[in-house]
């Protein structure tokens, strides 16, 4: 997923007039607080013109400005409607064929609840009705599950909690079917490009599967990630049909605007479009292959090479890197000489610099996806999903990771209040406390171990349980709100891989203190400045 969603919502918090805080003592560090974008006060006369003044009061208006608006309503469906002619036509006969699965799967879920109710059972509540039915809706309503589940600052509390259940694993496709798509894409026999091809996949989920490979020529291992047949085209209907309602609901309810509601879907759309584009995911490859190189990081991390002849909108060919999770220890140990400690500052510095020193970063940096290669080597896999936030963002975040490892409070609220909008003043003062509260919660957050078996016996790997952690982003947010602030969702899931990290950072190495540590090269910021 290319850069998320909120860019619109972030323009108008930027030109936004800002309220003042209101601090409890002479602060440390000055804020600039951004107001959230709010509908312009009524300007008119206060003089109580009646109902038939057509002066500027609360009266009627005039027929000239009826008319004004009347034509300015009728430009906007006029312009809407060829909006929604244009995609139909670009979606073609496949949204007739996607309207009757939706339908079906609608039926599907209504037909359980009945069930549900003849057994004088109560009906189940909204939020498991919506996943059910998104997982029977299948890829695209699966991927927005997942969105809707990693985006607390956006979405209600059940609805992100029972999201987290939403199913992306899904049954393989033959490889009699993905077969013949790779061969078409490559436009060779498979026998021309591959000594062998493991018909059976080393992973799949609800938009691809990737299979293993040995290269003819050179006989270097790659994987073969190739989209499933008809994905695209399903994703397409889908968010066209969730995008064009969310231009009527707009239009049919004004006030809807003011909330971007269809800024916020269409680039939901435009960022799922880009994750079955897989020219995408290698031009993130590539930024972050370029990044090590110009930060001289090679020798500590790593990424899979791509093979662009052999790569396109729907079959990708990489260098299949082979290690173990980051995560576990037993293995890392086993594994390479290097010590754990060193490989995770590695990780955290690779990781770090990555934010504010590529176009994008890791943004999914769950167990599986970073790997310790046997020279020590950390090995960052996967870039489905990136973020992108801005230096001066990023400079606030900095202040929050060194407040936080010296557990000053006060000028964490005061760094928060910088990244979030804000609604009239903050008391900077109960703000931190209840930050207190809840970052003293964090150590309770336990890892799980997940014993896995492979072709290679059993390994162990500890993973971060994502339940806890979505479930402190979710208190994190409630405590903004109840202090009149909120985040964007790009701040949510840039906090949720630091949080991933402080997992590691308990299982490889618990003595280190990362914000402390002067190995590690996150950069030191002066907390008198003003951040803004």
């Amino acid at each position: 997923m290319a850069t998320l969603a909120g860019a619109q919502a972030g323009q108008a918090l930027r030109s936004a007039p800002s309220p003042r805080c209101r601090h409890s003592r002479a602060p440390v560090v000055r804020v600039a607080c951004r107001a959230a974008g709010s509908a312009p006060p009524f300007t008119g006369s206060s003089s109580g013109a009646s109902s038939g003044s057509s002066g500027g009061g609360f009266g009627a208006a005039s027929p000239q400005v009826d008319a004004a608006a009347r034509g300015k309503r009728l430009q906007d469906l006029q312009a809407l409607l060829r909006e929604a002619a244009e995609i139909a036509i670009a979606t073609g006969p496949r949204s007739i064929t996607r309207s009757a699965q939706a339908v079906s799967a609608l039926l599907s879920v209504a037909r359980d609840q009945a069930v549900r109710l003849q057994a004088g059972q109560s009906p189940e509540a909204p939020a498991v009705v919506l996943r059910k039915l998104f997982e029977r809706l299948g890829a695209t309503y699966i991927k927005l599950g997942q969105f809707v589940a990693s985006s607390p600052t956006l979405f209600l509390e059940e609805y992100v909690l029972e999201f987290q259940k939403c199913l992306d694993s899904t049954e393989p496709v033959s490889f009699d079917v993905i077969r013949p798509i790779i061969e078409s894409e490559l436009r060779l026999s498979l026998d021309d490009v591959f000594v062998s091809v493991d018909p059976q996949p080393l992973a799949t989920a609800s938009i691809a599967q990737v299979h293993a490979a040995v290269l003819r020529g050179s006989n270097k291992e790659v994987v073969i990630k190739v989209l499933k047949p008809g994905v695209q085209d399903v994703l397409t209907a889908d968010l066209n049909f969730l995008y064009l309602s969310s231009k009527f609901l707009e239009f049919i309810s004004p006030d809807l605007s003011r909330t971007s509601l269809s800024a916020v879907v269409g680039d939901i759309r435009a960022s799922m479009l880009d994750e079955v584009d897989f020219t995408k995911e290698a031009a993130h490859l590539a930024q972050f292959d370029a990044y090590l190189d110009r930060a001289g990081l090679r020798g500590v991390a790593t990424c899979p090479g791509i093979y662009r002849q052999f790569s396109s909108q729907r079959v990708m060919v990489m260098d299949r890197l082979r290690g173990v999770p980051l995560t576990d220890l037993a293995a890392v140990r086993s594994v390479t000489s290097v010590d754990p400690e060193a490989v995770l500052i590695n990780a955290l510095n690779t990781w770090f610099g990555s934010v504010v020193g590529c176009e994008t970063f890791h943004a999914d940096v769950h167990a599986g996806n970073l790997l310790v290669l046997p020279d020590g080597r950390v090995g960052f896999i996967d870039f489905g999903i990136v973020g992108s936030i801005s230096p001066v963002t990023w400079r606030a975040i900095e202040a929050l990771l060194l407040a936080t490892g010296a557990g000053d409070y006060d000028t964490m609220a005061r760094a928060l209040v910088t990244i979030g909008a804000t609604m009239g003043e903050v008391d900077i003062q109960a703000f931190a406390a209840d930050l207190e509260k809840l970052f003293t919660s964090l150590r309770d957050i336990d890892t799980e171990l997940l014993v896995q078996a492979g072709s290679g016996g059993v390994s162990a790997s500890v993973a971060a349980d994502d339940a806890a952690i979505n479930r402190f982003l979710l208190d994190l947010v409630r405590v903004g709100e109840s202090n009149g602030i909120r985040f964007p969702r790009e701040f949510a899931l840039l906090i949720k891989q630091l949080l991933y990290f402080d997992r590691y950072n308990r299982i490889l190495a618990p003595q280190l203190r990362v914000y402390d540590d002067q190995r590690i090269n996150l950069r030191k910021v002066d907390l008198d400045y003003d951040l803004q």
